[in-house]
């Protein structure tokens, strides 16, 4: 009789896949549990868990509370060379990087890093070659091994695990992407999306249908048979996301991902980045070096310079408001009108005009407030329309109420609409554009005069390429 070792192994796997999926839906509310008082200890929460599991969580994260931080570093250092703890004392002494490397021979890589990530946001971190962005990036799982502080991911303190525990916990836990797509040559697309889900014992049938669900959510089905040899830049770059994404990782790290595409490729992939990242959801801390890049994927940016954090803020707050020169540099010919809202550039309105109000008294009000046009309002704050001071004269020269002189076919903006789109409804009016919340009440009024000071590039230099 014939024994198929194959075979065997396969049913193994699968006996073992199966009663893995049942214990841990046995054990899932106790995992979380524990989560929960891990959390609680490293916050010094005296007495945390003693309501159970769902008490925990529903504190951890009450209804309307603002999204949990899934990554948060302090005080992260990294010194590379002999002596870390000579260059740890010299930096605390006020010692440059430059002073550091030259008294004691090592580089600092990183300097008293402290950073949050919230759950579901893409973060970017950029700066120029040498700031230390891909190392803070790889010391979020442990590729480069920090020297000082702590990292917690999903609230467990990274460096206080062992080599296996590290291990399961970048299988369960972190995807990655690099700029180099890493691709096994000899093996076709699809078993190359399903290795991470193969290292992990899942038996064949389970990760070809899971890697092919990543394949087309990629956009590559069709392309699973083929090598990589056989794929454009772009096409490869998505098999390394679907691979990443195979694992189901809560957090996706990408490392200059994009960096080696053509112009047209990269914004392709930016674009199903950003769809992938609406579909799924994932926290994904994002490393480049371009600014219009981490403008147009991030929700929030960190900036770095010489391994410390210079800004960290939304585009929109970097934009308007630079924490220096050095930030302020980068902004250099940026066009703010692809990244700015109109929340950024409304004003209170100089006259706004409840409807009830006669027109002789609402013509006092333009006067009084030297105005020629004001916003007219129910008496809830919902936007009826503008009203000019030529309509109300000739509204008091027929004797007619103030709702015959308003003018309600106006355009208006939402606070979160982009500059850009701003700029083409302001070439087609003559007056100050109304900027109404969902519900359609008054937030503010975007003067035309003020809008091209807001959007027009500062003057700056540009940043000086910091040596590798």
């Amino acid at each position: 009789m014939l024994f198929n070792i194959s075979a065997a192994k396969d049913t193994l796997a699968r006996i073992e896949s199966g009663l893995s999926d049942h214990l841990d839906s046995l054990f899932l509310p106790v995992r979380r549990w524990g989560r929960e008082l891990q959390v609680s200890a490293y916050a010094g929460q005296p007495g945390a868990g003693a309501d159970g599991p769902s008490k925990l969580m529903n504190d951890a994260n009450p209804e309307g509370a603002p999204p949990e931080n899934v990554i948060s570093i302090r005080g992260l250092t990294k010194i590379f060379g002999p002596k870390p703890q000579a260059a740890i004392k010299l930096q605390e002494g006020g010692a440059s990087k430059q002073q550091v490397l030259e008294r004691t021979g090592s580089v600092v890589g990183l300097k008293d890093i402290d950073l949050d990530v919230r759950e579901g946001e893409i973060f970017v971190v950029m700066g120029l070659s040498g700031s230390g962005k891909s190392t803070m990036l790889r010391c979020l799982n442990r590729l480069v091994e920090p020297t000082a502080g702590s990292i917690l991911v999903n609230g467990v303190d990274i460096r206080k695990l062992d080599d296996r525990g590290l291990l399961n916990f970048r299988r369960l836990h972190l995807g990655m992407v690099f700029q180099n797509f890493g691709l096994l040559p000899h093996r076709t697309i699809l078993d190359n999306v399903a290795y991470g889900l193969e290292v992990r014992g899942m038996p064949l049938e389970q990760r070809h249908a899971k890697a092919m669900s990543m394949i087309e959510l990629v956009g590559l089905k069709g392309y699973e048979s083929s090598l990589p040899s056989q794929l454009s830049g772009g096409m490869k770059q998505r098999v390394g996301l679907a691979r990443a994404l195979a694992n189901d990782p809560g957090i996706l790290l990408m490392d200059e991902a994009f960096s080696a595409l053509d112009p047209l490729i990269r914004r392709s992939m930016q674009d199903e980045l950003l769809d992938l990242h609406d579909k799924l959801g994932k926290t994904i801390v994002f490393v480049t070096h371009d600014l219009d890049e981490a403008l147009r994927l991030g929700d929030r940016i960190a900036i770095m310079k010489d391994g410390q954090i210079v800004q960290v803020g939304t585009p929109e707050e970097i934009l308007t408001n630079p924490a220096d020169d050095y930030v302020a540099s980068f902004l250099n010919g940026i066009d703010r009108s692809k990244v700015m809202t109109c929340e950024s550039l409304m004003r209170k309105p100089e006259v706004v005009i409840p409807l009830r109000t006669g027109p002789r008294t609402a013509l006092r009000m333009l006067d009084d407030s030297d105005q020629v046009t004001g916003f007219v309002v129910e008496k809830d704050k919902r936007f009826i329309g503008l009203v000019k001071a030529e309509d109300l004269l000739k509204a008091l020269e027929r004797s007619s109420p103030l709702s015959e002189a308003v003018r309600a076919d106006v355009l208006t903006v939402t606070p979160g609409t982009m500059v850009e789109d701003l700029i083409t409804i302001l070439v087609e009016t003559d007056y100050p554009i109304p900027v109404l919340d969902d519900g359609g009440m008054l937030m503010g009024v975007i003067y035309p005069g003020s809008v091209m000071d807001k959007v027009r590039p500062a003057n700056g230099n540009t940043p000086e390429e910091v040596p590798a």
